[in-house]
């Protein structure tokens, strides 16, 4: 049984006066994976949907619900998809895609079937779905880490010694307003997005994975001089207003997948926050 949800988008305002639990209802997808199912997450923020497929022994297609009033899921929108779990089967309109543990995969708008299956039952895969409006349609395109625009930041003495792997973004292929990425923090690291920004241009959502067992992230958001947090565990995802830092620290060092849509597609876009200004 697939699941999806619909969840409205907020202000500043309302969220200052948010306690914990509101916090947490409003913008932390805690279930992103179940076995043999589809949950979908869609977020009033330029109507972004968070997700995640994990067919184990069955073959999932992608559902079309119907708070999307389309004939199928992809008739105005494009997906992202970035693998977390076992070797994976991606079928789009009958081209078949295989894709290892952190590869990615670009569907485009018009795509009308779209399915998912495990290469091996007991080794399931896990498939971290993004999708977005879309006005035009790109070409379906399969990305491994060694096609990603690769960047290197921070620094040990920081704790943000990071890899950034650019995977679903407009210098390695062309999409409408989709991009996809992920960060991998070194060991000793912690910190990720930090300095912290915003960029009231474009949404922002972030899938955390590959955190051990018996730790945690703590993730930031809210406007730069009032800050909130949520603590995350492993295979979370969190939702990030335009308005929003977005930024965390763990007890360990970890992997995070950052997905976006808006109006700009220029990735270095970010209304920077000094450190010491954050509150």
């Amino acid at each position: 049984m697939n699941k999806f949800e619909s969840r409205y988008a907020q202000s500043p305002k309302e969220v200052k006066q948010m306690d914990t639990a509101t916090l947490r209802e409003n913008f932390l997808i805690e279930n992103v994976f179940e076995a043999n199912q589809v949950n979908l997450t869609l977020s009033h923020f330029d109507r972004y949907i968070v997700g995640g497929a994990m067919p184990v022994d069955q073959k999932l297609d992608l559902p079309n619900p119907s708070d999307l009033k389309a004939n199928y899921f992809l008739e105005r929108r494009e997906l992202g998809i970035i693998n977390v779990g076992g070797k994976a089967i991606v079928i789009a309109d009958g081209e078949r895609f295989e894709l290892d543990y952190k590869e990615a995969l670009y569907i485009g708008k018009g795509t009308k079937e779209v399915s998912f299956e495990s290469a091996d039952a007991a080794q399931p895969t896990k498939l971290y779905i993004n999708s977005a409006p879309a006005h035009h349609t790109y070409p379906t395109k399969k990305v491994s880490k060694a096609d990603a625009e690769i960047v290197e930041l921070g620094t040990p003495e920081t704790a943000n010694h990071r890899i950034i792997n650019k995977l679903l973004v407009n210098s390695v292929l062309p999409t409408c307003q989709l991009q996809m990425g992920m960060t991998e923090l070194k060991s000793g690291s912690v910190w990720n997005t930090m300095p912290a920004h915003t960029h009231d241009r474009r949404m922002e959502a972030y899938f955390y994975f590959e955190v051990p067992q018996g730790q945690s992230v703590c993730h930031f958001m809210g406007e730069p001089q009032e800050t909130r947090h949520i603590w995350m565990q492993n295979d979370q995802a969190v939702i990030s207003p335009n308005w929003s830092i977005h930024s965390g620290a763990g007890t360990s060092n970890y992997t995070f997948i950052w997905g976006m849509a808006g109006e700009n597609l220029d990735y270095g876009d970010m209304d920077h926050c000094a450190i010491t200004e954050l509150k």
